[in-house]
Parts: structure tokens; sequence; C-alpha cells
């Protein structure tokens, strides 16, 4: 049986960007004071110094940054979070990136393979498409960060 393939979050980000860009996050940007929202903003602008009046149009997010921070997650999160606790455990690395054009600071996972000691503070990587968990009849896709040049 095929799975089918669905984003874990709706429209925060495309496998194919309208640009020919391939995977991006989508973001929104507000046509009157030019503010770009992560994750998208469909009901009005976040901007506190904004006049007002704009409309909020979404935009694919720069498909580069760099690394601000990082982390590891080694242990299985406590309740009330679910977790399977008959499930192997997988540590995970965290990744905050600053992206390249927008300034601004996104969070998420790296890549399969990629663990803290394959990072540092300012090393350039790309976001790409990932599985983030897969069941009988759905493969949940999301982002990941990995170096570039890394391959995916």
């Amino acid at each position: 049986m095929a799975r089918t393939r669905t984003p874990v979050v709706s429209g925060w980000f495309t496998e194919n960007a309208p640009d020919g860009g391939g995977f991006r996050l989508l973001g929104t940007r507000c046509t009157a004071c030019t503010a770009v929202f992560f994750p998208r903003e469909d009901a009005f602008c976040r901007n506190p110094e904004c006049p007002g009046g704009g409309e909020l149009a979404e935009v694919p997010l720069s498909p580069r940054g760099r690394v601000w921070s990082y982390t590891d997650g080694r242990y299985r999160p406590p309740a009330p979070y679910v977790s399977d606790p008959a499930a192997p455990w997988e540590p995970y690395t965290l990744v905050a990136v600053e992206l390249e054009a927008e300034g601004m600071v996104v969070l998420g996972q790296a890549a399969p393979g990629v663990g803290v000691t394959d990072l540092a503070v300012g090393m350039e990587v790309e976001v790409v498409g990932g599985v983030l968990n897969e069941d009988a009849g759905t493969v949940w896709t999301t982002w990941l960060f990995q170096p570039v040049g890394a391959g995916a």
C-alpha cells in the first residue's frame, strides 16, 4: 500500500517553491511594512510599528542561513508528552538558524547523520525536506537543516 506524503503543518513549507527553488519554508510578508513572519501569519501584521493597511502575502524564505545555536535531545520527553515507551529512543539535534535574507532565526531538527559535533556557530546550512514520522498510511514530512554541501 502506498503511503501519502503529508506535511506535519500545512502551509509552513513546500517541496516545490514557485521560483523553482525546490524545498523552501513559507512565510508571509506584510505589504505595508515589509515585515516577514515564520511561522506564517494570515490574520494581521504582528509588527507593532506597522502603519497598517497592508496585505499579508505568502513568500518563500531563504533556502540558506547560518547556525545561530544548536543542541541535542538525548532523553525521552517526560509526561504529559506522549511517547511510546516500547519504541527505542533516538537522540536528535536541534538547530537554530538565522536565515540569510530575512535575518530571522528559525528552529528545526538537523538532517539525519548530522550531530552536534558536525555543527559550529556561524556555519552555513540549508533547509531540506525530510521525514518526521511514518505510520501505516502516511509519511509525515517536515523541514530539516544540513550543512551546505553535505548532500541529502
